[in-house]
């Protein structure tokens, strides 16, 4: 009679069970006491410098917190956040950040894709394109701001000397003094500072696009506008999300660059809420009010960006 031999045991990998004690799954995820030693370099500068302010900041819109205040800073609740909602010139700042913030992001993704549509052609001299693409990226904001100002100058401004040697304008225009000039100047100025950006994001998305699948299109016949929209635009959707919600969050946070420009004026027409908000505290002292407007601002943002979320994830997932 004979007697079967035992199965085999079973070789590791593929199939194979995962640890049952949670010591033993910690360790197969890497998430054991080792592993979060090596990541404390990491994570201590941002907790100290990040969310250690973050969260301070978050405390002060509860206080009556002001500058040069001898008396104990005392907790008001929600007394900031109710004399918020009455503030027309915080609102109205609020509104010119949104107007600020969409066509920003929106003109920025227009002409992004446009010219990484462009620098992912196989064209002669493509690696100085593409490095002249960066140099904006590459200067910082206070320095963008100066030099634009010297662009946008009523007497000797560049603009304005080209713009008359076209016959195109009679006498000199003041830019970033105009009531109705001065938010699309500085809309121009946040749209070429902040264009290398995302031009970078798209390239990469671009070239991670399956060759075989747009020979395949043209092969079937599918025109360039065709082989777009039905292979190039879902492959790099997933990227158009992200680098659009990025966008969005950094240009409603601007401050250096506009108020360089402008400092808000005139008249409030380029105020953008960062900006109110420096102002109250620390040109008025209203630390307490100036982190209320820090939270609204944080809140209307967050709320925005989940329903923008929510509604591309939907249209990807259909």
């Amino acid at each position: 009679m004979s007697v079967a031999a035992p199965p085999p045991p079973r070789a590791a990998g593929r199939g194979t069970p995962p640890p049952r004690t949670p010591r033993a799954r910690k360790a197969a995820l890497g998430l054991d006491g080792g592993t979060w030693f090596l990541l404390l370099p990491a994570l201590i500068p941002i907790l100290v410098l990040s969310v250690g302010p973050l969260l301070y900041g978050a405390s002060l819109a509860f206080t009556d917190a002001q500058a040069g205040r001898t008396e104990p800073t005392e907790f008001i609740g929600l007394t900031n956040l109710a004399d918020l909602r009455h503030d027309t010139l915080f609102w109205d700042s609020f509104r010119v950040g949104l107007v600020w913030a969409v066509c920003v992001t929106a003109l920025q993704f227009v002409l992004a894709l446009g010219l990484a549509l462009l620098l992912n052609q196989n064209l002669r001299f493509r690696w100085f394109a593409r490095t002249l693409a960066l140099v904006p990226w590459a200067m910082p904001e206070v320095v963008v701001g100066i030099m634009w100002r010297l662009v946008y100058h009523q007497d000797a401004g560049i603009l304005n000397e080209t713009l008359s040697r076209l016959h195109l304008i009679d006498e000199n225009v003041d830019w970033l003094t105009s009531l109705s000039l001065a938010l699309p100047a500085v809309i121009a100025v946040g749209v070429w500072a902040g264009m290398p950006q995302t031009t970078v994001v798209l390239l990469a998305g671009l070239q991670n696009v399956p060759y075989e699948l747009k020979e395949a299109a043209a092969l079937d016949g599918a025109g360039v506008w065709r082989r777009f929209t039905a292979v190039t635009w879902p492959a790099i959707k997933p990227v158009v999300i992200a680098i659009t919600a990025l966008n969005f969050i950094w240009n409603f946070n601007s401050f250096s660059l506009v108020f360089v420009l402008t400092q808000g004026g005139p008249g409030g027409e380029t105020r953008l809420p960062m900006l109110f908000a420096y102002e109250e505290a620390f040109a008025y002292g209203q630390y307490g009010y100036a982190a209320a407007m820090g939270l609204a601002m944080i809140a209307v943002i967050a709320v925005f960006l989940t329903l923008f979320l929510r509604k591309r994830l939907k249209e990807e997932a259909s």
